[in-house]
């Protein structure tokens, strides 16, 4: 009988109790985004993938990532002139917008070094949002409370920080996931729906591949051309899309962005996410009005989807 992973991961702390060493953590932030926005940023992929590393020296490189129940997350932490360090998460909970639950294996060289459960309590408003963690360790190599106190505190950091520069559209849209999805990653449909109201796309180069790039001009109803560069670097069929904005081929990033695909009841829910790359650039996205320009290119899809 296969057993579930947090079944495994309670037997592998018994087994070593005796030379391990436990530790409850909490902590607690206070969030300036909205309660949606905040549970985007705490499990979607893309943006984990930011906030992760608890340091400039050091890198997160993610192998693996499927946030669902039952799916895990892998990655290594590497800093110069040290042995990478390996994160096995595994997603045991999750309730939208209000709890998470994960298990987290750090390994080095092979060896475990600590296993701990992960408990995240979400709430609040369209303003503002928190985020209370509560972190059940066990350090089986050495005592590593203080690197996990350390650690998990420049990470919430980070993710605070995060969150407030992110931007969540979302849209229930009256047909399969199938076609949603066969609408987004089509060469020939794409382009015929992106972009807000008025607005069309004149593509140089495009190519619908986990690597690949879209490379286009959005032109606005009075003529004015907005150069675009979407590079993918991850695609998951019918359930996730993970790719980075440019200004024009080539150009400075302004964003780290995706898109996933939720099966509700023969409707689809998506949800397109975008990290700004600095606080001016988010702040000025909303000036000139980007929620409801992309709510108005998601609307577009819904109207391509379901009009034929």
């Amino acid at each position: 009988m296969t057993r579930n992973p947090a079944t495994n991961i309670a037997s592998r702390v018994m087994s070593d109790d005796r030379k391990g060493r436990f530790a409850t953590l909490t902590f607690d932030r206070e969030v300036a985004a909205p309660l949606a926005v905040l549970w985007e940023a705490w499990t979607a992929p893309a943006a984990r993938a930011i906030w992760a590393a608890p340091s400039p020296s050091v890198t997160v490189e993610f192998l693996e990532a499927d946030t669902r129940v039952g799916g895990r997350e892998l990655s290594l932490c590497k800093v110069a002139g040290q042995p990478d360090i390996s994160c096995e998460c595994g997603w045991l909970e999750l309730q939208p917008m209000l709890r998470s639950v994960n298990y987290e294996v750090i390994s080095s060289e092979g060896v475990t070094q600590s296993v701990a459960l992960v408990t995240a309590d979400i709430s609040g408003t369209q303003e503002r949002s928190r985020l209370a963690l509560t972190v059940q360790l066990s350090s089986l190599a050495e005592d590593m409370e203080a690197g996990y106190q350390e650690g998990f505190g420049a990470g919430l950091d980070n993710l605070a920080g995060t969150a407030e520069r992110t931007m969540v559209l979302q849209r229930r849209i009256q047909a399969p996931r199938s076609v949603v999805w066969g609408a987004w990653m089509n060469a020939e449909t794409l382009p015929q729906w992106w972009g807000p109201d008025g607005f069309s796309c004149r593509t140089q180069r495009i190519d619908l591949r986990t690597g690949g790039d879209w490379v286009f001009d959005m032109i606005a109803p009075d003529g004015t051309v907005f150069p675009n560069h979407h590079r993918y670097h991850e695609i998951r069929p019918e359930e996730r899309i993970g790719y980075t904005l440019h200004w024009g081929e080539n150009g400075p990033k302004h964003a780290d962005a995706w898109v996933s695909f939720e099966e509700q009841d023969g409707a689809t829910k998506v949800t397109l996410g975008m990290v700004f790359s600095t606080a001016a650039e988010f702040q000025e996205a909303k000036g000139f009005g980007a929620v409801e320009l992309g709510l108005q290119t998601l609307g577009k899809l819904e109207r391509f989807v379901t009009s034929g």
